[in-house]
């Protein structure tokens, strides 16, 4: 019997998917505890549930023996690589490339551009009835690193492109050239980042960039720079970064934190110059279309035996 195909997405919803495949659609439900739709043991290619907590994605893994695919619906795959030990050997782990860029990059330049021209400090005014207006920089001449140049690093270059900006260096894992310009290593951000005005993170999480902007990388940004953050909250050190806003020396726009949801007691809500958006990088009215698409193609390769995309892991036996 062929394996069945758990979607996260009604699979009515979902044009091209292959026939022959049979479809089973769970999402976890509203609180995580949505019965299975069918036996996990039939299940061969695993669409992870959107938007859910690690424990409701990983509940049905130690229950699936036949699995061959996860197909995650998030650019990072850290919250189900922390339950890979569940998986049989042999399974691919899948990211959604492709499916978080436009909207991911969208938000880092609004979080850069809102945090740059204080838009926090004009909404707070309008709540106040007060016009309140103040010089502030801009965009425009300013020299932006991007940290983590990959789809959504080049994405966001995308998106800086027509600002004017006046340079954009780029910092991946493994340097390397591209049509743009050189892909600088991490090793060159102690030279790199005492000229950046806007420093913005897309990195994944992984073991080698987690804590990554600790205080050395902090204290080595010039006075004044900001940090946006849209990669995930424990590649930034809490602690450092509340040091330095507090301190007043540098700013932060951050669409993740550590710890994540930040409590409503955090001194991170109130410190100066810190602007928070809830993790909505990627939920946008962007991210069905090209959900479904990215689920239809890798359904099709998998059911004709061909290799899947954006494999990011193979577990071993």
């Amino acid at each position: 019997m062929t394996p069945e195909v758990w979607l996260p997405l009604p699979p009515e919803e979902i044009e091209g998917l292959p026939e022959g495949p049979v479809y089973r659609f769970w999402d976890g439900g509203p609180d995580g505890r949505q019965e299975f739709p069918a036996d996990p043991a039939d299940c061969g290619f695993y669409g992870v549930p959107y938007l859910k907590p690690g424990d409701v994605k990983s509940r049905p893994l130690a229950r699936m023996p036949r699995l061959e695919v996860v197909q995650t619906l998030t650019a990072g795959v850290d919250d189900m690589l922390a339950h890979r030990a569940l998986l049989p050997p042999g399974v691919r782990l899948c990211n959604a490339r492709g499916v978080h860029e436009a909207s991911t990059a969208e938000l880092a330049l609004t979080l850069t551009l809102a945090a740059l021209r204080g838009i926090p400090d004009f909404v707070r005014a309008q709540d106040k009835g007060e016009w309140r207006s103040s010089f502030r920089p801009a965009l425009a001449d300013r020299s932006v690193l991007v940290l983590g140049y990959g789809a959504i690093g080049e994405a966001v270059e995308d998106r800086l492109a027509p600002f004017e900006v006046a340079r954009v260096v780029r910092v991946a894992r493994s340097p390397r050239t591209t049509e743009r310009g050189p892909v600088h290593a991490v090793a060159e951000l102690p030279s790199l980042l005492p000229e950046m005005d806007v420093v913005i993170v897309t990195t994944p999480l992984t073991e080698a960039t987690r804590g990554l902007v600790g205080a050395d990388f902090l204290a080595r940004m010039k006075d004044g720079a900001l940090l946006v953050n849209v990669a995930r909250g424990p590649v930034v050190d809490t602690d450092a970064l509340l040091a330095e806003a507090t301190a007043g020396r540098l700013c932060a726009a951050l669409d993740v934190t550590d710890p994540e949801p930040l409590p409503p007691e955090h001194p991170l809500w109130q410190a100066p110059g810190v602007l928070i958006s809830p993790h909505v990088g990627g939920p946008t009215s962007a991210f069905r279309p090209r959900a479904r698409r990215l689920l239809a193609a890798q359904v099709t390769r998998w059911a004709a035996g061909e290799p899947v995309h954006h494999v990011v892991l193979t577990t071993e036996g």
